[in-house]
């Protein structure tokens, strides 16, 4: 079905600087792993096993990351420092990992349409790595469950959830038809809004599933503030085409990118994940 997933980031990091000035905000750690670990095994745990990034200058510690440090392993094999390895070794077994560059920051369409060739003409998975989204234990995760959805509807999809109103001028913005609990047929999406001209407070955030159309559909879309080319944009112009919805996932995410989401993500995971 759906085997590809795709991570933009090339991003600065700018709000934590100067941490993220010699190292990607990815690899921050939340607790004891990184940040962009925690995304790729919920890829992984949704069946989406190759995983590609696109990364800019300055994230090679993220392919580093997922490859072996023969250096490292020998030094401290057969010691019970060998056991803190255990979940990455994981994720290097189970998935594949390929790479490529956005040279330029123009936006996340811009940066999916740079994912093209590591796609190719099938449906995959988009996490942003900035939206850490933990569900209860023995659930399944965001993407595993957007993935059951794809199954039965076969065309794109964008989480979302509610967010107050002081919060509505950070995210895209949908408007839909409910089609059943939880879930929504979208006819409108707003790119940051001011929170009195949203369409709703259904928010989307960091984990999509695309057809592969999209990739067509942002090459003809105009750049807009910035010179940035807009996914929400594409994915309105797909919903007004075809059928885009809007799923309210069971789970609760934290905003990484921010640095008290950052704080409040990795106390969470402390106290509830790590112990």
């Amino acid at each position: 079905m759906i085997k590809k997933c795709l991570f933009p980031v090339a991003g600065y990091g700018t709000r934590f600087l100067p941490a993220t000035k010699s190292m990607p905000k990815e690899m921050l750690p939340v607790v004891n792993k990184p940040l962009v670990q925690y995304g790729v095994e919920e890829a992984i745990a949704a069946g989406l096993t190759d995983i590609g990034f696109v990364t800019g200058r300055g994230k090679r510690a993220i392919a580093d990351h997922f490859d072996v440090n023969y250096e490292l392993e020998h030094q401290i094999m057969g010691s019970t420092k060998e056991q803190y390895l255990e979940s990455i070794r994981g994720v290097m077994a189970n998935g594949s990992f390929s790479f490529t560059r956005q040279t330029e920051m123009r936006g996340l369409g811009d940066a999916i349409l740079n994912g093209r060739r590591l796609i190719g003409e099938e449906s995959f998975g988009v996490v942003l790595s900035d939206d850490l989204c933990v569900c209860e234990e023995g659930s399944d995760g965001v993407l595993t469950q957007m993935v059951k959805l794809y199954k039965q509807f076969r065309c794109s999809i964008v989480a979302i959830q509610e967010v107050p109103e002081d919060q509505i001028h950070k995210f895209g913005v949908i408007a839909g038809e409910q089609i059943k609990e939880g879930l929504f047929q979208i006819s409108n999406m707003v790119e940051k809004p001011p929170a009195e001209e949203a369409p709703s407070n259904l928010a989307i955030i960091g984990r999509y599933i695309l057809t592969p159309d999209i990739f067509d559909i942002i090459e003809n879309t105009s750049p807009g503030k910035n010179g940035e080319v807009q996914l929400t944009d594409a994915l309105l112009t797909q919903a007004k085409d075809g059928c885009v919805l809007g799923y309210k996932f069971k789970g609760r995410r934290f905003d990484c990118g921010s640095v008290d989401g950052f704080v409040t993500a990795t106390n969470y995971v402390y106290e509830n994940v790590y112990k």
